[in-house]
């Protein structure tokens, strides 16, 4: 694989962006998918309001463009020597703009913003939401079918596009009379990228971010055609290769996000796991279906703006220097608590503080929390998708602590695979750009360019590990689930 250029052949290579919720990443692969040259930039969250979270289009923009350049100046290549361009982006961020000029009509409204979080309690509890829940149940004992109890238990959820962009609606006026003019356009980050990449000649999105944004049937699979961008945790699987149905990815970076491919069919939930199209590549679709935790980085910077600690690589060994939490818990919940509590209202909240409480014991708890989420979405998947897992791999950020990985391979009772690099959405990203190309030609080629990983065993109380805690952290557990149950609620208006 490479270029000819005056007379001689270069080499040539995969350029991947990926847009994340607090940084934008590129990187440079080659043939062995070893990093030739990155650029990174940090992502600014704008907060107007209490509960509102944001970023400029513009700004996100000209990140994008800074990596690229500077990924490709770093790796000392040409631009022609790019065979494609691969994007993985964070979901359910979307905006609005002008058609005609390309001008925002708002801000990119993040997938961690509350601002439609009375409007989604107050849907989740109208006569209307009562009415469909009633006459799924009637359908679903007529047709025992799966997707009915689903849908007679579904409720909606704050990451979710609609809400948010209904209160669009209702307080940007302008955006209503595009509407009503034939000129808005909407989309997530990657219709907004490739909006500007194409100088506004196409507006698309794939079926990846499309499924995560609560206005796209996944079983119907009607929307856009498929196109190299991608989201951010499909991107992510894609890049761990977890080809196979039972395959399980966990991505811990600002939130916690726990995939399983269910292979051909979308799963039906009813506890809060979200049927997501993992990818489509020619005919073939596979599904995903997900659990996530908003607040798993977010609850590690904020601990360090604290000054609990100066290096996030500190932390690890702090949980370790002391033999537990010395009865504190730490619940998680800064923008709510996710499947299978799904309450918008939580509180994050430490619980059992005392006198002798130091440090050493607080940054244990947030670290146990981390793991103890693990597990309820571990515990969820397990008893609703029915399917045998076959491998967990994990990979962002938060994977690079040892005490969480062990601590949540301890729990699962399962053996957890690390990969020696994190970023995996820019390396799914990547693969599927790659494929389209033919720069690779199948998935046994990517499996084969996976590098050595850790790998956490689980230190079992018997010599067969069933999947439940050793017994030290039975209590803890327990501890800790009442301490959620407290947290829960904690904003409804009296």
């Amino acid at each position: 694989m490479g270029s000819h250029r005056n007379g001689f052949k270069k080499e040539s290579y995969i350029l991947s962006v990926d847009v994340g919720t607090t940084s934008i990443r590129c990187h440079v692969y080659d043939k062995e998918a070893k990093i030739r040259g990155s650029c990174s930039t940090k992502v600014v969250l704008l907060y107007p309001e209490v509960g509102h979270v944001e970023m400029d289009p513009d700004d996100l923009w000209k990140g994008f463009i800074s990596v690229v350049k500077g990924a490709v100046q770093d790796a000392g290549i040409q631009m022609h020597q790019v065979e494609a361009l691969g994007i993985s982006t964070q979901r359910s961020t979307f905006t609005t703009w002008d058609r005609r000029t390309g001008v925002p009509f708002h801000n990119f409204i993040s997938w961690q913003d509350q601002r439609a979080a009375d409007l989604v309690k107050s849907w989740n509890r109208s006569c209307t939401m009562k009415a469909i829940h009633g006459a799924m149940k009637v359908l679903y004992f007529v047709t025992r079918q799966k997707r009915l109890l689903a849908a007679s238990l579904i409720v909606f959820s704050t990451q979710h596009v609609t809400f948010r962009l209904v209160w669009v609606l209702t307080h940007y006026k302008q955006v209503c009379q595009a509407i009503d003019e034939g000129y808005c356009c909407f989309g997530t980050i990657d219709s907004w990228l490739l909006f500007k990449l194409t100088k506004g000649h196409l507006h698309a999105t794939d079926y990846s971010n499309a499924s995560s944004t609560g206005i796209f049937d996944s079983y119907q699979m009607c929307w856009m055609d498929h196109s190299l961008p991608m989201a951010d945790q499909q991107a992510a699987m894609f890049g761990e290769c977890c080809f196979d149905v039972g395959d399980v990815k966990i991505t811990m970076g600002t939130g916690t996000f726990m995939d399983i491919n269910t292979g051909s069919k979308p799963h039906a939930s009813v506890a809060g796991l979200y049927p997501l199209v993992g990818w489509k590549i020619g005919s073939e679709v596979v599904y995903l279906a997900e659990g996530n935790a908003a607040d798993t980085g977010t609850a590690i910077k904020w601990a360090q703006k604290l000054e609990l600690f100066s290096d996030v690589r500190e932390t690890s060994t702090m949980a370790y220097s002391v033999s537990d939490s010395d009865g504190v818990c730490f619940v998680p919940s800064f923008s709510g608590l996710q499947a299978p509590l799904n309450d918008p209202k939580a509180c994050a909240s430490f619980m059992g503080l005392k006198p002798s409480t130091t440090k050493r014991h607080l940054v244990r708890a947030i670290l146990e929390s981390v793991a103890f989420r693990n597990k309820q979405l571990y515990e969820t998947m397990l008893r609703e998708t029915c399917i045998p897992i076959t491998k967990i791999r994990v990979d962002g950020g938060v994977s690079s602590n040892d005490f969480v990985m062990q601590l949540t391979s301890d729990l699962f009772g399962k053996k957890i695979a690390r990969p020696q690099h994190h970023e995996m959405s820019c390396l799914g990203a990547a693969f599927v750009a790659g494929l389209e190309v033919g720069f690779w030609r199948t998935r046994e080629e990517l499996k084969k360019l996976q590098s050595a990983d850790d790998e956490f065993l689980p230190r079992c109380a018997d010599k067969e590990c069933t999947g439940s805690p050793n017994g030290e952290y039975v209590p803890i557990l327990q501890s800790w689930e009442r301490a959620l149950r407290r947290s829960m609620n904690w904003y409804n208006k009296p």
